[in-house]
């Protein structure tokens, strides 16, 4: 028979034990709740502005205003390298998707008009299934015309510009539907663009931004082109 001093330390063990399985179930209750399960099609701000398999291992993303010219200058790089670029997203397995909003019109250091209603006129034509080819020749355009001379200053001279300057943009690749022109004209997406830059702005501090998986590069200069964007790339893959 047990002396009670004996049986009182197995007490004591027995308890310790059922406290360290407590603790251990509810660490790995945490630790579960903690884990993104989550693939990249649940993650989607609008699938219309995704270039890429949903379902793939990586996700990049860039927060970006057509009318920005950092952001431009990424995405003038991307488009000049269409082909080698689309090659790398499937070869690597990447959903690339773009968030765009008026967000240099709402949170900008200098206010432009034109971040909106480039935005408007974008989303109006993702309602045509028309989002990239319309969102590609915006962004060619306006590096050809205007960031690639003037730099930022830029957006002081596309200021000078009316809203009819993102119509005839629309015009140039043959959407120039009454329901296009109508949407635009009534700036029909306003909220929902309001609503995206609003998003945004709760997730990056200024444009243009990027995620690419787990890897926030700082930016893009407006000198800089492939060689850089793939590095950028490179660091998001080993950042998974």
């Amino acid at each position: 028979m047990d002396s009670p001093k004996t049986t009182d330390i197995g007490k004591y063990f027995r308890i310790f034990g059922i406290i360290a399985i407590v603790v251990v179930f509810i660490g790995v209750i945490i630790t579960t709740s903690m884990t993104d399960n989550s693939t990249p099609a649940d993650k989607i701000w609008d699938e219309k502005m995704t270039l890429g398999n949903k379902d793939a291992k990586n996700y990049f993303v860039t927060y970006t205003d057509i009318v920005c010219p950092y952001c431009v200058a990424f995405e003038n790089t991307l488009i000049e390298h269409e082909e080698d670029f689309e090659k790398y997203i499937e070869s690597n397995d990447i959903l690339f998707e773009v968030r765009l909003s008026d967000f240099l019109y709402r949170y900008g250091q200098f206010p432009t008009v034109h971040s909106r209603y480039s935005a408007v006129a974008a989303y109006c034509a993702r309602d045509e299934d028309r989002f990239w080819d319309y969102y590609r020749h915006a962004i060619t355009t306006i590096w050809h015309d205007y960031f690639e001379t003037y730099g930022k200053e830029a957006l002081t001279i596309l200021d000078k510009q009316d809203k009819s300057y993102w119509l005839n943009l629309a015009k140039d690749i043959k959407l120039d539907t009454d329901s296009f022109k109508s949407c635009y004209e009534e700036e029909k997406p306003l909220a929902e663009i309001d609503a995206i830059a609003e998003k945004t702005a709760k997730n990056v501090s200024g444009l243009p931004a990027f995620k690419f998986n787990k890897y926030s590069p700082p930016g893009f200069n407006l000198t800089w082109g492939w060689n850089e964007a793939l590095m950028f790339f490179e660091e998001g893959l080993k950042s998974k």
